[in-house]
């Protein structure tokens, strides 16, 4: 499986911790000791996850070796709905024209990348499909709660695009080279560790100590099951990226896998919490900056809980 053109999109607007103290009593420096957070990105009031996975779509087009028209697969993987009926796939299906392409929409919290990156790979392997294209849109500030003491300041908004296919198509293309998913909801806290309840009161974290915990260890575990599976070790990856939920949780793999942190790309510090498209969106921002052979592991951790990674090459 090969990814032919990534794009991505960043909402322009900024918010700085100084926002949240008036709303939450909590100090900015306290936050980015807490999170490494200093700025979240924000929608704007015209923007929500359908226009992001548009945006996203765009700046992916000029790289993509063949007509958007020709991808027969559409999976929007994300635990943000702007609307579950007409999905952000069915969405970029029509606005594109893209005729007899399947359609769907598949969550796992922050682990939806990974596990809508499965799916294709379990189309191609059936035959069903040939070129696929993966969004990933999170709209945190939709739905999160900016007074909420526990959580509020956490969540940015973005959206990636990623358009793959079964067999190589230019000598461009990146190699996907091995794909690790597993659900977790009989661990700690489970489905209660982090909940959106879009009718009550939005995205909550009531324990935020339990998601550190599990999300730590099982991120380094489905980092670990990756790369026996693609028969590679940590010392073969030329860099790693993690779900970006809290800069301590990267520093403390950083240490349990004795690797030092330059080996780990981030943006947590300016965009927050993107939810499922953090780990996508740094190797989004980072693609021009690989050199051919590169190894690239993502893993991440979703509420629920669930963890994932996979590993790409250059």
């Amino acid at each position: 499986m090969y990814i032919n053109a990534i794009g991505h999109y960043i909402p322009e607007e900024r918010i700085t911790n100084e926002h949240f103290k008036n709303l939450n009593g909590l100090d900015a420096d306290w936050i980015v000791q807490r999170t490494g957070i200093e700025t979240r990105s924000r929608c704007s009031a015209e923007e929500n996850i359908d226009t992001m996975a548009y945006d996203a779509v765009e700046n992916a087009l000029p790289r993509l070796p063949y007509s958007i028209k020709d991808v027969d697969l559409i999976v929007a993987a994300h635990y943000c709905a702007y609307d579950t009926v007409g999905t952000a796939a069915h969405r970029v299906q029509r606005k594109y024209g893209i005729e007899g392409a399947k359609a769907l929409y598949a969550s796992s919290a922050c682990s939806s990348f990974v596990n809508g990156l499965e799916i294709i790979e379990g189309y191609f392997a059936m035959g069903k499909a040939k070129r696929a294209l993966l969004i990933c849109s999170e709209q945190n500030s939709y739905y999160s709660n900016d007074s909420d003491p526990k959580a509020g300041h956490l969540w940015g908004d973005a959206a990636v695009a990623y358009f793959l296919s079964k067999e190589k198509e230019s000598d461009n293309d990146i190699e996907v080279l091995s794909v690790y998913t597993e659900g977790l909801g009989h661990i700690g806290k489970g489905p209660d560790g982090v909940m959106l309840r879009p009718k009550e009161e939005g995205i909550t974290m009531p324990d935020g100590r339990d998601v550190f915990m599990n999300a730590v260890k099982y991120m380094e575990h489905a980092l670990n099951k990756n790369l026996e599976s693609s028969g590679l070790k940590k010392e073969d990856i030329t860099f790693f990226i993690t779900h970006q939920a809290n800069m301590r949780i990267v520093k403390q793999l950083a240490r349990m896998m004795e690797t030092p942190m330059d080996k780990f790309l981030n943006n947590i510090q300016e965009l927050g919490n993107t939810g499922s498209a953090s780990a996508p969106l740094v190797l989004a921002q980072h693609q021009n900056q690989l050199k051919k052979g590169d190894i690239v592991s993502l893993m991440v951790f979703g509420g629920g809980y669930s963890c994932a990674a996979f590993t790409i090459k250059k």
